[in-house]
């Protein structure tokens, strides 16, 4: 199956149009200087006799001994910025930064370009603690990779080919066993960039560092159905895993392969996730099934969440099951979106000194009480910093693929893909019908009104999502369209084709295929029944969260509460609340029989406010109220 990108996917949804721009705000915003300090450094070609004002900070301080990594994740996001939306000065500044490390290149003998010094490599092969050094050197090589792939930087890839010059020695110092204990230092993604510079230059060289780079002391468990996941470190693993998915598109072989779904398998199918999507407390994977006592301040690290989406994309395309997908939308709902570019859901006469705006938070705790803690522009750049810029700048990946058979639709935000059956051009735009009445901020403009009949038909808000499929042909053209259903709905899903019903599906986690010879104009209507569920705990059943469709809902909390509900089903202890403005509809949420009453709001719509996700609920009148 092939994923439609780039010009074949583009993104429409105002939310994430406004996210993208901010992104892209922020990687011009950031000096080129300051991104290229540590390298300058490092070849010497710096010459001050102080840190320049202004320098970047954090883990970027030339103290540091991660400094530096930041700029391959600016050059990744950079090119596929460029890929998706062809911006020139993105272009521009990747280009010139990209000469200036070739200029660095060459002052350090023409291998390193690494903003750290080449001991530190030496020092992991001797014992010698330090930070990680192949996974700061890792980003790099990925940025200068995609500066080749997506934005045609042929200068990135020399520097790259060359720098691995300097891998290929040095590695080859080792026997197997002393290469291996190199390994359990953190390596990020070095087995990903040798299997993607071995596909894009066919050198043996790269066969050689692919083969090094085996981890088979995590590998070998995983194929014994083992668990050597549990309190391990999640993102050291995730990026080598990667690695083995990316070997395996370029060899064809099916070690490869089999390695990721005994990952995937150890880490998802029999470990669970939160509500969110997220797995992990404290950096580490929790214990299978066990994530009551790992609710705290250090959740679902951005980082992880960005990978794993990444590992549950590489799977759809190769498996076609759609549970990929549902992992992937709970993932951008609760993860990417809630951490990153927050921007305030405004409440009329809820003055307060809390900024508008929030950049990235590491962490997205799920301990009660506690707060999202943003970063800084330029005196954090932890690792998630650099996450964060790369998942921005991707909004339309994973929307949706092609196969012989016909186009799916993974992913339900406004955008547009095209493709091609029998050499027959074909355009889908997808768009969702908010039933509000109005496309407009108020009914129609704030001095005159339409009359319709859909304000008053929908009183309240819908209790489902509409999302329409149009589509643009020269002629008439067989295919099929296939919509994936929401493991979230709440009853049948149903699908309209130009205004007829077609079909019904209560089979959630399932593609609906319509096969037909389609004419222009078409359109597809996907009705899909929302509301609020209680998602408990896998290791208990009296705490959980409330998702509204895809959607984790937070509690405004300034300390943990528990709720006290009236029957079996806990959800309906959740209502709307404040549900509309002019010609929208609103995501605002409230308990019912609570005293004093719990406000709600959609996770990615909390800034700087306590919160709580997790509630444990008793029952009045049963056995539960004695637990």
């Amino acid at each position: 199956m092939k994923e439609l990108k780039g010009s074949q996917a583009i993104v429409r949804d105002g939310e994430l149009l406004r996210r993208r721009a901010a992104n892209r705000a922020y990687l011009m915003k950031l000096d080129s200087d300051h991104l290229l300090f540590n390298y300058r450094l490092e070849a010497g070609r710096y010459a001050g006799r102080g840190i320049p004002e202004g320098a970047h900070g954090g883990w970027e301080s030339p103290v540091c001994q991660l400094r530096g990594h930041f700029l391959g994740h600016w050059l990744s996001a950079a090119a596929i910025h460029y890929f998706e939306t062809g911006d020139p000065e993105l272009k521009v500044k990747s280009d010139l930064i990209i000469d200036e490390l070739a200029e660095c290149q060459k002052d350090n003998g023409g291998r390193w370009i690494g903003p750290i010094p080449e001991k530190y490599l030496h020092w992991i092969a001797n014992g010698k603690s330090i930070w990680a050094p192949q996974y700061n050197l890792h980003k790099l090589l990925m940025g200068l990779v995609d500066a080749y792939l997506y934005a045609g930087n042929r200068k990135a890839l020399e520097i790259a080919d060359a720098f691995a010059e300097w891998f290929a020695e040095w590695s080859g110092r080792f026997s197997r066993e002393q290469f291996d204990d190199i390994l359990d230092v953190e390596t990020g993604g070095m087995l990903e960039v040798w299997a993607d510079l071995l596909q894009i230059t066919g050198e043996d060289k790269f066969k050689t560092l692919l083969e090094r780079y085996v981890r088979s002391r995590l590998f070998d468990p995983l194929l014994e159905g083992k668990d050597p996941l549990t309190n391990m470190h999640a993102n050291t693993t995730i990026p080598e895993v990667l690695g083995c998915a990316r070997a395996y598109e370029v060899t064809g072989e099916a070690r490869w392969l089999e390695i990721v779904k005994a990952y995937w398998n150890c880490a998802v199918t029999e470990r669970g996730y939160l509500a969110t999507g997220g797995q992990t407390a404290g950096e580490v994977w929790m214990p299978k099934r066990k994530m009551k006592a790992r609710l705290g301040d250090k959740n679902q690290e951005h980082c992880t969440v960005y990978n794993m989406i990444r590992l549950a994309e590489f799977l759809f395309r190769h498996s076609g099951d759609p549970a990929y997908a549902q992992y992937i939308e709970y993932n951008l709902y609760n993860g990417i979106m809630a951490q990153a570019y927050y921007q305030e859901y405004p409440l009329t006469g809820s003055k307060h000194e809390h900024p508008s705006t929030g950049l990235l938070t590491y962490f997205l705790p799920m301990k009660a009480g506690l707060r999202k803690e943003w970063s800084t522009e330029t005196d954090s750049f932890f690792c998630c910093h650099g996450t964060m810029v790369q998942a921005n700048a991707s909004w339309s990946r994973g929307f949706y693929y092609l196969d012989e058979d016909g186009i799916f639709a993974c992913q339900y935000f406004d955008s547009e893909t095209t493709a091609s059956f029998g050499g027959d051009p074909v355009r889908i735009i997808q768009s969702q019908d908010r039933l509000s009445g109005s496309m407009l901020d108020s009914s129609n403009t704030a001095g005159y009104q339409d009359l319709n009949e859909t304000t008053a038909r929908y009183e309240n808000r819908p209790p489902y999502r509409k999302h329409d499929f149009v589509i643009r042909l020269s002629g008439p053209s067989a295919f099929t369209f296939h919509c994936r259903i929401p493991e979230w709905i709440q009853s049948e899903a149903l699908v309209y084709v130009n205004g007829t019903l077609h079909g019904k599906s209560s089979d959630s986690g399932r593609f609906y295929s319509v096969h037909r010879t389609w004419k222009d104009g078409d359109t597809i209507s996907l009705i899909l029944p929302i509301g609020v569920r209680f998602i408990p705990l896998p290791d208990d059943e009296n705490i959980g969260a409330f998702r509204y469709g895809p959607e984790v809902l937070a509690g405004v909390c300034e300390a943990e509460r528990m709720l006290y509900v009236e029957n079996e089903d806990i959800a309906s202890e959740i209502e709307a609340e404040n549900e509309r403005e002019w010609g929208s509809w609103r995501f605002f949420f409230r308990t019912v029989n609570q005293d004093p009453g719990i406000s709600l709001r959609r996770i990615r719509d909390i800034g700087y406010e306590p919160y709580q996700i997790y509630f444990q609920v008793k029952r009045a009148g049963s056995k539960w109220r004695n637990k």
